[in-house]
């Protein structure tokens, strides 16, 4: 048996909105070398239901394929499809800053809002992977307001030290310490080196670099037998394309809760994505709005 955990974010170059990392973990009934070849297999059952978010959900298109993807895992997962965010929080083990604005819009938020999801029965599901000697354990997920956002870089750190802190504590956390483990990560921004990075985060007193190349860095932690990669086109991996569509889909619930509580503090305000150019636009907008309601920048704006 191989445990496998596939990471990814969504949100790391917005400057509105949190950046939310996910991290799926997986039971295979192979070997390391025989894992990738396993999850081909499923991938290519499952037709499309797991795959790179940002292909699923183009431009504002695929809410109903991001989110019947994503609530198809958590549902494999823990064995219950949510209906609220109330119920999808705890399942993933994420929650929102407390001193996050839009919180009290995403509470009571009712899901799913676009799909439907008889189409993917959990159980049906749950049998086609175990064809393949393949278990869904667990789908997580960490959400990192503005305000934690920009206290990490007050810290000293910078937004790719940010997003590799936050991946590798989640990816570490469902590390079961027990058996081979192989770790998918996307790569973060441009960062070839990660040993150092690996080495604190999985306690390790030795990491060994295997490739640190423009496309994939990888490396073997003989004490623990894992193995953790992180690649261009991680996404191209179920484990990974499921966590990439979990963050993807966290993400746009916050933002949709984002667009509702300022919206209803400034009428007229056009909804924003948060990325850079139309982030500016929605700042120079909701200004008074945000004066008015007596809240600092830092904890709606991430600094760069």
């Amino acid at each position: 048996m191989t445990l496998v955990i596939g990471a990814d974010e969504a949100g790391y170059g917005p400057n509105l909105g949190p950046l939310v990392v996910a991290a799926t973990a997986w039971q295979v009934d192979a070997v390391p070398d025989d894992v990738e070849q396993r999850f081909a297999a499923v991938a290519a059952e499952l037709a499309g239901l797991w795959g790179d978010s940002k292909q699923i959900y183009k431009g504002g298109a695929g809410l109903a394929a991001l989110e019947r993807g994503a609530l198809a895992g958590v549902a494999v997962a823990s064995g219950m499809v949510p209906t609220a965010w109330s119920e999808l929080a705890p399942a993933l083990g994420c929650a929102m800053d407390e001193e996050t604005p839009e919180r009290g819009s995403l509470c009571p938020l009712a899901l799913p809002v676009a799909a439907d999801l008889d189409a993917v029965p959990p159980v049906g599901l749950a049998a086609t992977l175990a064809a393949h000697g393949v278990t869904l354990l667990a789908v997580r997920c960490t959400v990192v307001s503005p305000a934690a956002f920009n206290r990490l870089l007050d810290a000293g750190l910078n937004k790719s030290d940010v997003l590799s802190q936050v991946t590798l504590e989640r990816a570490a956390g469902l590390v079961a310490g027990a058996g081979p483990t192989v770790v998918w990560c996307d790569r973060h921004g441009g960062r070839k080196r990660y040993a150092p990075l690996v080495a604190r985060h999985f306690s390790a007193p030795l990491v060994q670099a295997r490739e640190e190349t423009a496309v994939r860095s990888s490396y073997v932690v003989p004490a623990e037998d894992l193995r953790i990669e992180f690649s261009v086109g991680g996404e191209a991996r179920m484990p990974v394309a499921l966590a990439s569509m979990t963050a993807k889909y966290v993400r746009e619930l916050a933002m949709r809760a984002f667009n509702d509580h300022w919206g209803r503090l400034a009428p007229g305000l056009e909804p924003t994505a948060g990325y850079p150019v139309d982030a500016t636009r929605w700042r120079s907008e909701a200004a008074a709005a945000v004066e008015q309601a007596g809240i600092g920048w830092k904890a709606i704006w991430r600094r760069a």
